[in-house]
């Protein structure tokens, strides 16, 4: 299982740049909320981490990258996301998103101006690799 000063630090620097980026573009920033890390035995050098996000309305994050697996499923609201090269998508409660680790995440925001908007997102990462790469 991984430190919880690394999972804190990760988390930090996730809001750093998310409080970059609220600078620049004044969208509210989001809440990441840490739910577990697991170390993968059967996968030696690799862990889960799972968090949820909650975008308050109108809130977005940073274009960024997870150099990971990551897995996005709505659970309440709606979300605008997409990849380099790929659509927007705009997200609905009970469905999914998929970033792979050479994606550049480069939409990420609440579809809503008016409603708050919460998602769990899964991420299959290198063990004690950050969750999260700000890219300018």
């Amino acid at each position: 299982m991984q430190a919880p000063a690394l999972i804190f630090g990760s988390l930090l620097l996730l809001m750093s740049g998310v409080a970059v980026a609220g600078q620049a573009t004044k969208a509210p920033e989001p809440k990441v909320t840490p739910l577990m890390t697991q170390a993968l035995k059967d996968y030696p050098g690799k862990e889960v981490l799972m968090i949820t996000v909650e975008f308050p309305p109108g809130g977005a994050d940073p274009v960024h990258r997870h150099d990971a697996h990551g897995f996005i499923y709505v659970l309440e609201g709606s979300i605008v996301m997409a990849v380099k090269g790929g659509k927007e998508t705009t997200l609905l409660p009970g469905q999914t998103f998929y970033e792979g680790p050479e994606d550049l995440h480069t939409v990420g925001r609440n579809a809503s101006a008016s409603q708050p908007a919460k998602f769990l997102v899964f991420l299959l990462k290198d063990q004690g690799a950050p969750a999260v790469i700000p890219v300018n």
